[in-house]
């Protein structure tokens, strides 16, 4: 079974086609003009072994606020909708994840049931040319299109890069973990029966 998905999403504000792969190999092409964005997309697709595409225009004249969360949007629909009815994964993944001073935690309950909790402080307005504030709207986005629990707290940091680059690691690496199958999940793992 391919667990992949393409998903489109067009406003007056951006233009969005991504595809994702969830059993991939960590490769990506990724353009959405933003380009701290773009690596950090890649650092993503690489850490979390999976196969992603992203083709975005955006209104970047205004800022780079309804690009970024538009693109949450649409991975976090991606992500449900490659997952599918969710029997054999585990279902949730954590990470505590390292890089030079800074140390993260990212946490998943792949539940169907969005909760979003983010606890990250940059000490600066910009890294390359992204708002930081946007880091945040980007990760809500996917939690609530996606239908998952996502706790993302920075334990320790101080270069704001890195503070960065460990969010989206620790969120592939706890990402890989969730979607994963385990041979002894036979249907969803929950007591009701469904995810």
């Amino acid at each position: 079974m391919k667990r992949t998905a393409t998903v489109e999403r067009n406003t007056k504000e951006t233009q969005i086609k991504l595809t994702i792969d969830l059993d991939g190999s960590g490769k990506s092409q990724i353009n959405t003009g933003i380009g701290f964005l773009d690596h950090m997309l890649e650092g993503f697709a690489k850490h979390g072994f999976f196969d992603l595409s992203v083709e975005a225009t955006g209104d970047l004249q205004v800022d780079d606020h309804h690009t970024a969360e538009d693109v949450g949007i649409v991975l976090g629909t991606a992500i449900k909708e490659a997952l599918g009815d969710k029997k054999g994964i585990r279902r949730y993944g954590s990470m505590i994840l390292p890089m030079d001073e800074t140390l993260v935690m990212a946490a998943i309950d792949l539940s169907g049931r969005p909760y979003f909790v983010f606890h990250a402080d940059f000490s600066k307005d910009k890294i390359g040319t992204m708002d930081t504030e946007v880091i945040r709207e980007f990760f809500y986005a996917i939690s609530y299109t996606c239908g998952m629990n996502l706790h993302m707290k920075v334990l320790d940091g101080i270069n704001n890069h890195h503070i960065a680059e460990a969010l989206f690691k620790a969120f592939a690496k706890a990402l890989d973990e969730a979607v994963r199958f385990d041979p002894r999940v036979t249907d969803v793992l929950s007591t009701k029966g469904s995810l």
